[in-house]
């Protein structure tokens, strides 16, 4: 059968090279792919956000399953037009990636369904949200209101710094024009509960941890993510139960009473707080990096899987007991500016999964080509033996302009 994937980071090199191990052989192609999807699935210079595109090339190439990967496409609409010209596809409705490309809307939506979050205000005026702010006690978590790239979510300490980033999100329109919403801050250990959802559906993957900022001990700005891993030994079988039946479950309860029913994934950004789990953030399709170290654990057919979702039915998934670790090697100065067309040498001799982000073929030779470049995934029997191996197979790889962490997975082991 032929797959068509949408996107061209590292995530989507994970669904390629997780729909490359089915039993099914599919033919898989990727719009637009990169360097390292490319040794896996055919490559088509086709936008994540050229819809009408992608439609005639699903339709010319007789493509019977697409998942999509990045947010972007599912907030220009993708999945309804697929839908409306009777292509099966993985992933939730322009309207139901509200919970994703709306902050307000996904605030809303948990405060009317008594989904647990933290206590918020949505603001279009500076000088109001100003104002708030002021009234409030610091930290203040200040979130830009639509996309922003997962940049659009700052931590501020201080009254200058909700000051000057308030004035970048509302008087000079760093991301568009939009709100903002102001919430308060809470304390407690971040992680990811991915979930295919079908409807009432849903059907949860591994927890995994994302570390956003971008040098060790948590230092530094916020990123995209430099690493990740799954399981978390601090987040117990109530933990998870909790989170399914009250978070999870009734926020895909909550859409269907809305009208607007989703499938594909709903990816709970949570924290577990002294006063319980609460949600930080919803997104509507896979995490980046955590399906880079969750999809590897999959053994289930991944075309049985996406194919199930896409019919809006209950998949049937089984996962591997191995621990995973992935660290991110980004380019220096990221998340600011950086450089690129750096060469990347050694990675034939690295013995462990690599998923491209941000790379490119240059004269035959693999080059730096964004922010985050590749993350190196270990597999093994314990986290201890997947963070070493992480280590260890990351130093094999050579480039002047690359950096990363070195206390990923560092959480867990306290």
């Amino acid at each position: 059968m032929n797959v068509l994937v949408i996107g061209s980071g590292g995530r989507e090199h994970a669904i390629v090279e997780a729909l490359s191990r089915s039993p099914k052989a599919p033919k898989i192609y990727a719009a637009p792919g990169n360097a390292g999807i490319a040794a896996l699935a055919e490559c088509v210079a086709i936008k994540d956000t050229e819809v009408e595109k992608l439609v005639e090339f699903a339709k010319a190439n007789n493509v019977e399953l697409t998942v999509v990967g990045p947010e972007a496409a599912l907030a220009v609409g993708v999945v309804d037009r697929f839908r409306e010209e009777g292509l099966k596809i993985f992933g939730p409705t322009k309207a139901a990636a509200e919970i994703e490309a709306s902050k307000d809307f996904a605030k809303r939506l948990m405060k009317k369904y008594d989904v647990p979050t933290a206590d918020y205000a949505t603001f279009s005026s500076f000088d109001e949200a100003m104002e708030y702010v002021r009234k409030g006690s610091l930290p203040t978590v200040l979130k830009y209101d639509g996309l922003a790239a997962g940049k659009g979510v700052v931590i501020a300490t201080t009254m200058e710094e909700a000051e000057a980033t308030l004035r970048d999100m509302l008087l000079d329109t760093k991301f568009g024009e939009g709100r903002v919403v102001i919430e308060e801050f809470l304390t407690g250990e971040e992680f990811s509960l991915m979930c295919f959802v079908a409807g009432n559906k849903v059907v949860p993957m591994p927890v995994a941890q994302d570390h956003k900022r971008a040098y060790d001990n948590d230092e530094g700005p916020n990123t995209g993510g430099m690493g990740a891993y799954t399981e978390l030994p601090f987040i117990t079988e109530e933990d998870h139960a909790y989170a399914m039946t009250n978070i999870m479950q009734r926020v895909a309860d909550a859409l269907v009473a809305e009208g607007v029913p989703f499938t594909g994934v709903l990816y709970g950004g949570l924290m577990k707080t002294p006063q319980g789990i609460k949600v930080i953030e919803f997104n509507a399709r896979f995490g980046d990096p955590e399906t880079e170290v969750v999809l590897p654990r999959l053994t289930s057919d991944a075309v049985d899987v996406f194919m199930a979702v896409a019919e809006n039915e209950a998949p049937v998934v089984e996962w591997s007991e191995e621990a995973t670790l992935g660290i991110v090697m980004a380019s220096k100065g990221y998340p600011g500016d950086y450089q690129k067309g750096f060469a990347i040498r050694g990675t034939e001799s690295v013995d462990a999964k690599i998923y491209h982000m941000g790379t490119a073929m240059k004269d035959g030779e693999l080059v730096t080509a964004g922010g985050r470049v590749m993350i190196v995934v270990a597999s093994a029997p314990t986290l201890e033996a997947a963070q070493q191996k992480a280590r260890q197979e990351i130093a094999k790889i050579e480039c002047d302009n690359l950096f990363y962490r070195s206390d990923i997975g560092n959480k867990a082991f306290k």
